[in-house]
């Protein structure tokens, strides 16, 4: 029987307790909703932060804190709140209105990929948002033109280091052609001096050869013996 009441007892307190928190979360965002309207948005970011506090499930605390953020430039911050909101909400028309806000971000961002995907989760949940629809059928052409321009970069990258290839293949042999001319310069010179010394031995060897012949009739003429040899 004891142990009953303090059963009870601990439903009871956990009852208030949820009651309690779940009246915090209300006032905080109320409060938060107001500074909302009167575009004091730093002060609505801090209500509706004590309102996820009361209640971290609180996915509408999520989206309007997402809300809050945005409208102070912070769409990082915001979009991390958007993200956590789609994972908790269940109602279709606030998840639809969540993924509405994704995709204005991602389309504002020139992320088209994943504008389309928020879009069109954004439908699947309220098919009837012409708003909606036509940011899906917008991103879808973004995303095609982005693609295709992204195909032509590639192609024009190719080309170009392809290019580049062929311009070092051909510096390549101009190079090796150069070294080869070079070398042959180099042979023709060597042979050119070789030829140049063997022309100078062979003119020096003549010189050396008259010279012997003139010496040899001097001392002919010395020794008186002018006549010719029969």
């Amino acid at each position: 029987m004891r142990t009953r009441r303090i059963l009870l007892a601990i439903a009871l307190l956990a009852t208030t307790v949820a009651a309690s928190a779940q009246k915090a979360e209300r006032d905080y965002l109320r409060r938060g909703n107001r500074a909302y309207k009167d575009s004091t948005f730093v002060n609505a970011e801090v209500n509706y932060r004590r309102a996820i506090d009361a209640n971290p499930s609180s996915a509408v605390g999520m989206y309007n804190l997402g809300n809050a953020l945005l409208l102070q430039n912070k769409p990082k911050d915001a979009m991390e709140e958007y993200s956590l909101a789609a994972k908790i909400e269940k109602d279709k028309s606030k998840l639809a209105q969540i993924y509405h806000n994704m995709g204005v971000m991602f389309l504002v961002g020139k992320d088209y990929a994943q504008a389309v995907d928020a879009c069109k989760e954004a439908l699947l949940n309220n098919p009837k948002d012409n708003e909606t629809r036509y940011n899906y059928a917008l991103a879808k052409k973004l995303l095609k033109e982005q693609q295709q321009q992204q195909q032509n970069q590639d192609k024009q990258q190719q080309e170009q280091e392809q290019q580049e290839q062929e311009k070092k293949e051909q510096e390549k042999k101009q190079d090796q052609q150069q070294q080869q001319d070079q070398q042959q310069q180099q042979q023709q010179n060597q042979m050119s001096k070789e030829n140049a010394e063997q022309m100078l031995q062979s003119v020096m060897q003549d010189e050396k050869d008259t010279q012997d012949k003139v010496k040899k009739q001097q001392v002919i003429m010395q020794s008186g013996k002018l006549e010719k040899d029969w």
